[in-house]
């Protein structure tokens, strides 16, 4: 189903969501001071997968969109790399950075020299190269995501990852795979690099309703009950109050009523007024 106008469409869509997928990440990072729960060797395996799917997605002339999208992963995943390590580890801020720019240093001088030394059995036809670029760069992501599950399963909480980043990613690896389905000849092997990433995140979609979502709902219901129930016990205790309240006064009206017309009164009257009669 071979649609050029789709496939760019979609493949800057997939760059798009891309290049901002860590940024929600790193901005969290950067607020609250800590990487609690992110796993920097996820990043580190990210950066590294970026190039042998950058060698893959240019050598197979996909459309310039995921060309950069491989370039951008890398470099965003570094970034993200050296906030855990300033953050997590107690880098100093410029050991962080500067380690970081020479580790993209290296994966790009690897990733152009492969590039240049691919296209020779390329053009042979040797296919078996690209194949394991292919292979290679599911397998890193994959990795990447999984070694997050390992975090998921130690503690029963999906902590330390923005969600937001994982909605943008997973919907990144959509929008990509279907532009490598609209292309001129469907490529197997880049729908399995693209929807392999997307169920992982599905799953940590999952894991996160059950173990984060469902937790915080339950809460939310019983603080409800809870507060139902003391607004009911404070409408009884008033009214109770105000029945008292009212059954005091009317009491208290009715004595002061009998205690002038009481019969001992006014036989006492009477006895004074027979008196000065008799007088």
């Amino acid at each position: 189903m071979y649609n050029p106008i789709a496939a760019n469409i979609l493949g800057t869509a997939g760059a798009v969501c891309w290049s901002v997928q860590l940024i929600p990440q790193i901005i969290i990072n950067y607020r609250r001071h800590h990487t609690t729960g992110l796993q920097p060797s996820m990043m580190l395996l990210w950066a590294a997968a970026g190039i042998p799917l950058g060698i893959y997605n240019i050598l197979s002339n996909f459309n310039i969109a995921l060309r950069i999208q491989p370039q951008i992963l890398t470099f965003l995943s570094l970034v993200t790399w050296s906030q855990c390590k300033y953050y997590s580890s107690h880098w100093r801020a410029t050991t962080a950075v500067l380690v970081a720019s020479a580790i993209g240093t290296l994966l790009a001088g690897i990733e152009i020299g492969l590039i240049y030394a691919l296209r020779i059995p390329q053009r042979r036809g040797v296919e078996w190269p690209m194949t394991m670029m292919a292979v290679l760069s599911a397998v890193l992501l994959s990795l990447g995501v999984l070694r997050h599950y390992w975090d998921i399963w130690t503690n029963k909480t999906v902590r330390g990852i923005s969600f937001l980043f994982v909605f943008i990613d997973a919907l990144g690896d959509l929008t990509s795979l279907a532009a490598v389905f609209f292309e001129r000849h469907v490529d197997v092997l880049g729908m399995v690099i693209y929807g392999s990433e997307l169920v992982l995140w599905l799953g940590v979609m999952a894991c996160g309703g059950w173990f984060n979502l469902r937790p915080w709902v339950a809460r939310y219901l019983k603080k409800r009950r809870t507060r139902s129930v003391e607004g009911e016990g404070e409408g009884e205790v008033r009214g109770n109050a105000v029945m008292m309240h009212e059954g005091v006064s009317s009491t208290s009206v009715f004595r002061t009523a009998g205690a002038a017309d009481a019969p001992g009164t006014v036989m006492r009257r009477e006895v004074r007024t027979g008196d000065v009669d008799d007088v």
